[in-house]
């Protein structure tokens, strides 16, 4: 049975690799970015499997929204990712990510260079 996903920052680096695995797993996502026209090639390569929001996470109204569009397009969420942007300095990349599905939750954290 299908799940289906809200993933955040799908525009690229790990998000859009884990949108693309979602997807072709054959799971129903809502994907967001910043600038929405970043997923276009989603949309036209998975059509009605996919919904594309606009979100800067820092907003809660356009959070919700998008959980709003995932209850609306596929009546209900099941696992929800948030993968904000990598920040980069000289020195390293620092990544973050959280995973919820169901009643489990993990986050994972990690530096590298």
């Amino acid at each position: 049975m299908p799940q289906r996903w809200l993933v955040t920052g799908n525009s690229r680096g790990i998000g859009r690799a884990l949108s693309e695995a979602v997807l072709d797993a054959g799971h129903r996502m809502v994907a967001t970015a910043r600038e929405p026209a970043h997923l276009a090639d989603l949309t036209e390569r998975y059509g009605d499997a996919i919904r594309t929001v606009a979100l800067d996470v820092t907003d809660p109204a356009a959070a919700q929204a998008a959980v709003r569009v995932a209850v609306d397009s596929f009546g209900g969420l099941d696992v929800l990712v948030n993968m904000p942007a990598m920040a980069t300095s000289t020195q390293s990349r620092i990544w973050t990510w959280t995973i919820s599905a169901g009643r489990s939750k993990r986050t994972c954290s990690g530096r590298s260079s």
